[in-house]
């Protein structure tokens, strides 16, 4: 066969010369993985996932995260697939090939000047304010900014008021009763049934200051907790979980994720708007405000429309605690 000039090629003949590191070039194409299991996260600990195979909190397995994820933030309460070793037998290890898109997200950052978010819980659907009315006192700022969060985050805001054995709740239900949330009172000698009913069934993120009574509530909602955060640390070595958040199923039905005790709640990434958003009439008033309205009123914001929407069909104490609660975020509030 004589030597063939280039109009006798075709795309047979092509040839791709190997890289330096394999003999044939790398594929962008990434297996869709339509077998993984789907798990929610539970923990997470050092590079390594605790993950419970349906939401079953009796088939739990350790993952990490596939490369081709890279650095795709997982947290705990995310939905996931995994695949691999999912027997969860000791000493095996599966991978985190996927995670489902979120529906809520409770996100802080360190301060109001941090650019940096930290996402602590995903998929939860009610935030649990835990605050107690003494031993420590009370703190209407950290309360405001915890609904904050809440609101701009997708999650139903629950207020928990403990060691109503101490000092009467009165007072603080009558400032929270405008906004619609369930306010439940707790006391160290009771338990906690009526809490334990709006918890049932759902994922629900517990947050509160060291002291409040947080850690004794977890206990009383899940008796089991004690054994189940053990169990999840020996996963990261037994490091204690109030280092991290960790998501205890409850009896019957249910998750309850339990943070660590937090010092601060950091707003930077909220806006004003993320907050209106949540309070369906002011939001559509809101749109009625001149530009940058910053929706305070009084000397802040004279023309704000929201004064006029609230004095017809709106509720003007709803209004009070709106803007208490943008004041918060914009760091006008008392602690």
């Amino acid at each position: 066969m004589g030597k063939r000039g280039w109009r006798d090629l075709d795309e047979s003949d092509v040839r791709v010369r190997p890289g330096r590191s394999g003999s044939r070039p790398r594929s962008k194409q990434r297996p869709k993985h339509a077998d993984a299991a789907e798990a929610m996260v539970i923990a997470v600990d050092r590079g390594r996932w605790t993950c419970a195979l349906d939401g079953d909190p009796a088939r739990v397995v350790t993952a990490m995260r596939a490369r081709e994820l890279g650095r795709t933030p997982v947290v705990v309460g995310d939905r996931v697939g995994v695949v691999g070793d999912v027997s969860g037998k000791p000493d095996t290890l599966a991978r985190i090939v996927r995670v489902t898109e979120r529906t809520s997200v409770l996100r802080r950052t360190a301060d109001d000047t941090d650019p940096y978010e930290r996402v602590v819980v995903a998929n939860a659907e009610q935030l649990l304010i835990v605050t107690a009315l003494a031993d420590p006192p009370p703190r209407t700022g950290f309360i405001d900014r915890c609904l904050v969060a809440a609101y701009a985050g997708g999650l139903e805001p629950v207020l928990c008021l403990t060691k109503a054995d101490l000092a009467e709740p009165g007072d603080w239900i009558a400032t929270y009763s405008s906004l619609d949330m369930p306010i439940v009172v707790t006391s160290l000698d009771e338990d906690p049934e009526a809490l334990r009913e709006l918890l049932t069934d759902r994922v629900s993120a517990l947050v509160g200051h060291s002291g409040v009574g947080k850690s004794t509530l977890v206990n009383r909602l899940v008796p089991a907790a004690e054994r189940a955060t053990g169990e999840v640390s020996g996963v990261g070595k037994g490091r204690h979980t109030s280092t991290s958040a960790v998501a205890l199923p409850m009896p019957g039905r249910g998750w309850v994720v339990d943070t660590p005790g937090i010092r601060s709640f950091g707003l930077a990434h909220i806006t004003a708007d993320d907050i209106i958003a949540a309070f369906e009439g002011f939001a559509e008033a809101a749109e009625e405000c001149p530009p940058n309205c910053g929706h305070l009123g009084g000397e802040d914001d004279p023309d704000c429309h929201l004064d006029t929407y609230a004095a017809g069909d709106g509720d003007a104490d709803q209004l009070v605690s709106l803007r208490r609660l943008l004041r918060s975020r914009a760091g006008l509030a008392e602690d």
